[in-house]
């Protein structure tokens, strides 16, 4: 059934969209591969597979729909350019595929878009293509976007609210299914703003429909589940902008009926459970994945229950990731894994103070890993802020413990604190 057309694009794309779109797509995108993961296979007893979208040309599967959007505009949109905003993984499609057409091209990122993705963006469309870096967030970006299509009659190029977009990102969907000879019983899609799952829901619903489809969000930008709680797109409040290939404020006005209507469910997983499955993936699989790509795997086998036996197609979704993140990927997976806490330690300015706190409070387990004093002349006592890493939670309330009866006054920083989220972002 095909729900009625919405004012902003005219049309809802089809399965038939999708296919045309597979065959604009063959000479231009790579065809992935789909990866037995043994890691994951064994932790939930399925056959989990992973389609490697982190390998596509652009390191992500945004160049389906930006190719297949643009490859079909008319000479006279060509001449007049596009413009889209991104934070980073659409900007390099667009960039590739102005590139590859002649097409010239404006580009608007977010200031949190990683040097890495800025660096790729420029280099992939070479001289067709400016990048300019406006606002914190993609709803920032595409604000900026909207206003230069409006003043120079370029074509906008939307990162997921567009039919041709929809259905170029849905060629993922039959994809998989070509590649594995059969339908799986389960994929799991990251979702952003919902043009990746939009496409692969309305491609498998006609050629697939005992399929299940899933869609993972971050906890901290949830415009996908917010939407449909609320029954239509909703703008977000608060967003946590560390997942950014799929931290929007608000889905699509296209893509959340199509969503509402095809998809099973969509869930969300914690930032910092993230950033251990991107751990694991880097040091089990050497899969280098951006936070966005990790967000079905990291749902498999606890937001997204699997059944035993059955085949699971998980979508890693883009490697772009910059390497300078890692220190706070690390720090986040340490603190969701309980192993990682900070602790504000008045002193008492007198000769042996930290000796003691060393010999009372902690344990051969613990490990400093910050210690920042501030000494006062005029006080008594001297505040630190003291990082602590423990071998395993359980370490922790005997740690608590021993600070409770220790001398020194001793204050945990609460995850939920202005000064917690500025040790951690």
């Amino acid at each position: 059934m095909t729900a009625p057309p919405t004012p902003a694009t005219g049309r809802l794309p089809t399965a038939a969209d999708v296919d045309a779109a597979a065959e604009r797509l063959a000479p231009v995108v790579r065809r992935t591969p789909i990866e037995v993961n043994e890691r994951l296979s064994a932790r939930t007893g399925a056959d989990i597979r992973l389609k490697r979208e982190d390998l596509q040309v652009v390191r992500s599967y945004k160049l389906r729909g930006a190719y297949n959007l643009i490859s079909q505009l008319s000479p006279a949109d060509r001449a007049l350019g596009v413009a889209c905003a991104s934070a980073g993984n659409h900007a390099q499609g667009v960039a590739f595929s102005c590139r590859q057409l002649g097409v010239p091209g404006h580009i608007f990122v977010p200031k949190t878009t990683p040097r890495q993705k800025r660096d790729r963006i420029a280099a992939l469309g070479g001289d067709l293509v400016t990048v300019v870096v406006t606002g914190d967030t993609y709803d920032d970006a595409s604000a900026a976007a909207a206003a230069d299509v409006a003043a120079t009659g370029a074509v906008s190029v939307p990162p997921f609210d567009h039919p041709d977009t929809i259905a170029g990102q849905g060629t993922v969907a039959r994809e998989i299914v070509e590649q594995l000879g059969r339908a799986p019983d389960l994929v799991v899609v990251p979702v952003g703003g919902g043009g990746l799952i939009a496409g692969m829901a309305t491609w498998l619903h006609e050629h697939a429909p005992a399929t299940r489809i899933v869609g993972v969000e971050p906890a901290g930008a949830a415009a996908m589940v917010a939407a449909l709680a609320a029954g239509h797109p909703v703008t977000l409040d608060d967003l946590d902008g560390f997942v950014d290939g799929a931290a929007v404020r608000r889905a699509g006005e296209l893509t959340v009926p199509i969503v509402a209507r095809l998809v099973d469910e969509v869930v969300t997983v914690d930032e910092g459970r993230l950033c251990t499955e991107l751990l694991e993936l880097y040091q089990s699989e050497g899969v280098v994945a951006e936070p966005a790509g990790a967000l079905a795997t990291t749902a498999l086998g606890g937001a997204v229950p699997v059944e035993p036996g059955s085949l699971v197609v998980a979508i890693v979704s883009g490697g772009n990731n910059d390497v300078s993140r890692y220190g706070e990927i690390v720090e986040r997976s340490l603190i969701a894994e309980g192993l990682k806490h900070y602790f504000l330690v008045e002193f008492p300015q007198e000769p042996g103070a930290l000796r003691g706190f060393l010999d009372d409070v902690l344990s051969e387990h613990d490990d400093i890993t910050l210690f920042e004093y501030v000494k006062k002349n005029n006080r008594e006592t001297g505040p630190a802020l003291v990082g602590v890493q423990i071998e395993h939670p359980d370490h922790l309330e005997p740690l608590l413990e021993r600070m409770r009866t220790s001398k020194l006054r001793i204050d945990p920083v609460s995850p939920g604190s202005a000064l917690f989220t500025f040790l951690v972002s």
